[in-house]
C-alpha cells in the first residue's frame, strides 16, 4: 500500500498525464502527416482538430501540476482555438452535447479550483515559481511564438471563412517548437522535450511539401493558360 501510494505523488501523476498528452499530441501530428504524404499536399482532418482539443486539455492539467505558467498560459489560448476551428469546420455543432458542455466547464472548474488552491496545485504555488527568470523568459518567448502560429491560422482562416493551415503557419511552428525544445532540455521536462523532437520532424516536411505545392500552382496556371491561348 505504502509503495502504491508512493508512485502516485502528485509528480508521478503529473508526468503520466503529460506523457498521454504528447501521445495523442503525436498521435495527431502521425495523422495529418501520412494523409498529407498520400495526397503528397498538406491535409488537416477535423480528426486533427479534435484530438488537439482534447490533448490541450490534458496539457492544461500538467501544467497546474507543474505550477509552470508558461505551459498554463499556452495550453489555455491554444484550447480556445482549438474550439474555434471545430467550429469553422462546421464539426463542433456535430459533436455529443455532453461533450461540448464538458468541454467548456471542466477548464472553468479546473482554473476555479486552482486559484482557491489545494495541496496538488494554486496559484499561490506557481506565483513563487524557482524558475530562473532567464529561463522562465525562453519559454515565455517560445510558447508565445508558438501560439502566434495559432492566432495567425485563426485570423487567417477567419477572412478565408474556413479552417486553414498556411505555409507561415508551419515556419512559425518550427520556430517555436526549437526554442520550446531549448526550454525542455533546461527545464529538464521529458515530456515538452518528446512532444517537440518529434514535431519539429513534422514541421520541417511539411514546409518541403507546402514549399513543392506552392511551387506547383504556378506552373498548373501557366499550362491552363497555354491551353487558354491554344484554343
Amino acid at each position: 500500500m505504502l509503495k502504491f501510494q508512493t508512485l502516485l505523488t502528485t509528480a508521478n501523476v503529473a508526468l503520466v498525464i503529460g506523457l498521454v498528452s504528447q501521445l495523442l499530441f503525436s498521435s495527431r501530428i502521425v495523422l495529418q502527416w501520412i494523409q498529407s504524404e498520400r495526397a503528397r499536399r498538406v491535409l488537416v482532418p477535423t480528426l486533427f482538430w479534435q484530438i488537439s482539443l482534447v490533448s490541450s486539455f490534458l496539457m492544461l492539467v500538467y501544467g497546474l501540476l507543474r505550477h509552470d505558467p508558461v505551459i498554463l498560459g499556452a495550453q489555455l489560448i491554444s484550447y480556445a482555438i482549438y474550439v474555434r476551428n471545430l467550429q469553422l469546420l462546421g464539426e463542433w455543432g456535430k459533436l455529443p452535447g455532453w461533450f461540448r458542455a464538458a468541454a467548456y466547464v471542466l477548464p472553468m472548474a479546473l482554473l476555479s479550483w486552482f486559484v482557491a488552491g489545494n495541496r496538488h496545485f494554486s496559484l499561490r504555488a506557481m506565483l513563487g515559481t524557482d524558475i530562473p527568470g532567464g529561463l522562465l523568459l525562453l519559454g515565455t518567448v517560445g510558447q508565445a511564438i508558438f501560439l502566434l502560429r495559432f492566432v495567425y491560422q485563426w485570423i487567417y482562416s477567419e477572412r478565408r471563412g474556413e479552417s486553414s493551415l498556411p505555409l507561415s503557419f508551419w515556419v512559425i511552428s518550427l520556430v517555436g517548437s526549437l526554442l520550446i525544445l531549448a526550454y525542455a532540455v533546461l527545464r529538464r521536462d521529458v515530456v515538452l522535450f518528446i512532444g517537440n523532437v518529434f514535431g519539429t520532424v513534422v514541421y520541417a516536411r511539411n514546409i518541403v511539401l507546402l514549399r513543392r505545392q506552392l511551387a506547383l500552382v504556378p506552373l498548373s496556371s501557366a499550362v491552363a493558360d497555354d491551353a487558354k491561348a491554344g484554343k
